[in-house]
């Protein structure tokens, strides 16, 4: 675990099993709690003959799973009125198309759809883990605290914690708060947009449960688990503050963002050209993130989802 001090402009090494030592009475942990599912299909354009597409589940868009938005690989091929045949007996057509590769697909099964998908679907591990899923990312790919499931992505910094690190998160004096936000795929996606101003980020299901806002505004500072809890934490204060609610948010954090909720923050180091390493500049500033990088790349920290992690306080 590499440690940043925004108050004295430094960084210096530890371990992440003394991360408890870092909290205080008064202090609430801030975890996503998200389930991932297996969100990843494979099948043909057009019959068994068809070229291959692999189709990225995001979000159900009715009670009974069988209309989705997803996103599609490659986006090229597959236009509105398109289906898509899939094994067990699984097939899909594409209602409507929108940007960045998104669809609406609508399934048709002799079975129930969510069946189909649990026996079908892979564990949508992240596209720079060049190996086809097992069932030991089934369990590894996902936090001691997931709960809702919803994400085609974990919320990595939540990897790093065992039952016995909460408890001790606990016994420092800290509370722990849950909130969800649903990952989609688009977090991987690199910022093409030569204008900061002009990226859009996808939208993300989020909710914030009464009881868990309460815990969060009785805090004295708010430590964040992951980006992802941030981005959460941030839409919440922008649309009136921590209390129950629910809905949709692509907010871009990047350099220059008024921070109202986040106190402190847990992150894995992030891949270059994303907004989640804008998301982390923005919060220790640009030139001490980049420096903090540099030596971690220099000192062979492990970076990405299965990676160390950085503690920002």
């Amino acid at each position: 675990m590499l440690v940043i001090s925004r108050e004295r402009g430094r960084y210096f090494d530890d371990c992440f099993i003394n991360f408890h030592r870092y909290l205080r009475p008064g202090d609430c942990l801030v975890l996503n709690n998200t389930k991932v599912f297996p969100a990843r299909l494979r099948g043909r354009r057009n019959g068994t003959e068809g070229a291959r597409v692999e189709v990225f589940l995001l979000r159900a868009l009715d009670a009974d799973e069988t209309i989705w938005r997803v996103l599609v690989r490659p986006a090229k091929r597959l236009k509105a009125g398109d289906r898509v045949v899939f094994e067990q007996g699984l097939e899909a057509e594409i209602v409507s198309q929108g940007n960045l590769g998104e669809r609406t697909i609508q399934f048709f099964a002799k079975e129930s759809i969510s069946a189909v998908l649990s026996k079908i679907g892979e564990t949508p591990l992240p596209p720079y883990i060049r190996r086809n899923p097992t069932k030991v990312d089934d369990a590894r790919y996902q936090t001691v605290f997931a709960e809702k499931k919803g994400s085609v992505a974990a919320p990595t910094a939540g990897l790093h914690f065992t039952p016995t690190m909460l408890e001790d998160c606990r016994a420092a004096g800290a509370d722990i708060a849950t909130v969800t936000l649903h990952v989609g795929l688009g977090t991987f996606s690199p910022i093409r947009e030569e204008k900061v101003s002009d990226v859009r980020l996808h939208e993300e299901y989020f909710e914030i449960e009464a009881d868990e806002g309460a815990i969060m505004r009785r805090a004295n500072r708010l430590l964040c688990v992951g980006t992802t809890s941030v981005r959460t934490i941030e839409t919440a204060c922008l649309r009136g503050g921590l209390t129950a609610m629910q809905g949709e948010t692509n907010l871009f954090i990047y350099p220059g963002f008024h921070f109202r909720g986040t106190g402190a923050m847990l992150t894995n180091f992030h891949l270059p050209q994303s907004s989640l390493l804008m998301l982390v500049a923005a919060f220790a500033g640009t030139e001490l993130t980049l420096n903090a990088y540099r030596y971690a790349v220099e000192n062979r920290y492990r970076f990405f989802s299965y990676g160390d992690c950085m503690f920002i306080e």
